[in-house]
């Protein structure tokens, strides 16, 4: 009976990943295997595809633009995942305590994320604009001379990103939930022992944050990796190239009809997040010490 049952329990199990399964095969592993082939070929989207070998891949590497996209992806994920996830957590870990109201700044603070982000980038194109708010504030307060934000090269990039880093609503509730889940007595019994706001904070709430804290990272960073919306719609990857990332680079090259480097530009982009998330992973670990407080 010991056998039959085991054996309904896996079959169970392999009845219910089925789907998710197939779905994964079809909607991941298939598209993934067609891109890496077309990648080895030039191909306008239609007609037959003429195999090219490497051709595409060194043309991309000897391709100073798309140089810049990978390493303004790499400054996209470390600014995601270090800056804004920090931020998120200190927000979270204060809302934890609940100050006086909490309730609204908690849902303050979550509030752009239903809102569209083609409507966020138009605001901030606004807020940006050489007439616009930003630069009558930095001008009165501390006479600045305006300047157009989006359309200097050293300083669009940054522009874009902080448009982006500030809005810390969805990490701060993942990492407010999981605060909420750490159990009190330990905050009771550092007390007991002295132990003040910014000690338990340190020596309790990190600590038990840490699985969240790497998941909500990898997270941030795989948006920072494959982001395009906001930057496309506010700069379109200029001025001279200097917001480009390698999503605009692959949506640039279809809209060319040069399936085959797009295709390699998606190769590259797979590959760097991969890369990016397992050096994350091997450096923060993967353990959840919430989980294990569990068991």
């Amino acid at each position: 009976m010991k056998g039959s049952t085991k054996w309904t329990i896996r079959a169970g199990r392999l009845l219910f990943l089925f789907p998710v399964f197939v779905l994964f095969i079809a909607f991941f592993v298939y598209p993934f295997i067609f891109t890496l082939i077309t990648s080895l070929t030039n191909w306008r989207g239609i007609g037959s595809m003429s195999f090219n070998g490497i051709n595409n891949y060194l043309k991309l590497l000897g391709d100073e633009t798309f140089r810049k996209a990978i390493g303004n992806n790499i400054i996209w994920a470390v600014c995601m995942g270090l800056i804004q996830v920090p931020l998120a957590c200190v927000v979270a870990m204060i809302l934890a305590r609940y100050p006086r109201g909490w309730r609204f700044l908690r849902t303050l603070y979550y509030l752009p994320n239903v809102i569209s982000t083609v409507a966020i980038a138009m605001v901030w194109v606004a807020l940006y604009n050489t007439a616009g708010p930003i630069n009558a504030i930095l001008g009165k307060i501390f006479g600045i001379e305006a300047r157009n934000w989006l359309g200097d090269p050293a300083t669009a990039l940054g522009a874009v990103i902080f448009q982006t880093i500030i809005y810390i609503g969805y990490f701060m509730i993942v990492i407010f939930s999981a605060v909420m889940n750490i159990p009190k007595a330990m905050y009771e019994a550092a007390k007991i022992d002295g132990a003040g706001t910014l000690q338990q904070e340190w020596y309790i709430t990190l600590p038990m944050l840490r699985g969240t804290l790497v998941t909500t990272m990898t997270l941030a960073m795989a948006y920072g990796i494959r982001h395009f919306e906001s930057t496309f719609l506010m700069t379109g990857g200029g001025p001279a190239y200097a917001t480009t990332t390698i999503g605009i680079n692959l949506y640039l090259k279809m809209d060319s009809l040069r399936y085959g480097e797009a295709s390699t530009a998606g190769v590259f982009l797979i590959l760097l997040g991969t890369v990016v998330i397992t050096l994350l992973r091997k450096i923060f670990g993967a353990s959840d010490p919430m989980s294990d407080a569990a068991q």
